[in-house]
């Protein structure tokens, strides 16, 4: 998905969210001075380089639990969106790639890198203290932005961590993307927030970020070239 296509959802999405465009502008110029300042920034090309025809793709849904139980994921690359990292670890799966806004478990998540884990970190208008904050503690970074994409800075589509994976796991050449965790039901998984110790209903917020999801899958199902498979167990 390029910026032309991504555009009109993302200005549902701020308008409907009620976040800031020039906020988000703003957070994608701070990503990108800290990933030129510490030179471990990555391009497209050199993680599409890691990147297998098959992508397993974890979301953070409460069936994420189940899945992961006597899984074999080791015939694609494996995906994380953010919280799932700590799940994944807590089965001794080490995530090739993670899809990050940074609001997930921080030590878990420089435990994955230190690991080999490549960071995928997003930047919008309501994390500039945590980009600041953590971007210079990990290596092997390849920036995202919901704005207009910048020189080191990309926009490859999607909204929250999960299916902006799935754009990311699809725009650098998988073939298959098998999503895991995907629920969009009345329950947020565990593994979405640090602060949530069990899995809560769903609330207003998280409803509408499901609901957008949900329907950019949707698109990318129908216009991408993968295959976009949702495992159910």
């Amino acid at each position: 998905m390029d910026w032309s296509e991504w555009k009109p959802f993302y200005l549902r999405i701020v308008r409907e969210m009620g976040y800031s465009i020039e906020e988000d502008r703003k957070a994608a110029e701070v990503l990108r001075a800290l990933l030129l300042e510490g030179d471990e920034y990555l391009t497209r090309e050199e993680l599409g380089a890691v990147l297998e025809k098959r992508a397993y793709v974890f979301g953070a849904g409460p069936s994420l639990e189940d899945a992961l139980r006597g899984g074999d994921f080791s015939d694609g690359t494996v995906i994380a969106a953010d919280g799932t990292t700590s799940a994944l670890l807590d089965q001794g799966i080490v995530p090739d790639i993670i899809v990050s806004d940074l609001d997930g478990r921080i030590p878990d998540l420089k435990i994955a890198n230190d690991k080999g884990s490549f960071m995928v970190v997003h930047a919008h208008g309501d994390n500039v203290e945590k980009l600041t904050a953590y971007v210079p503690l990990f290596s092997r970074v390849l920036g995202t932005t919901q704005t207009e994409p910048l020189d080191v800075v990309y926009n490859f589509g999607g909204f929250t961590d999960g299916d902006r994976a799935a754009f990311l796991a699809e725009e650098l050449g998988a073939r298959e993307i098998v999503l895991i965790g995907f629920d969009f039901g009345e329950v947020v998984g565990r593994w979405s927030k640090p602060n949530l110790r069990e899995h809560s209903p769903v609330w207003e917020s998280k409803r509408k970020k499901f609901a957008f999801a949900r329907e950019l899958l949707g698109w990318l199902e129908k216009n991408g070239r993968a295959k976009v498979v949702w495992l159910q167990r």
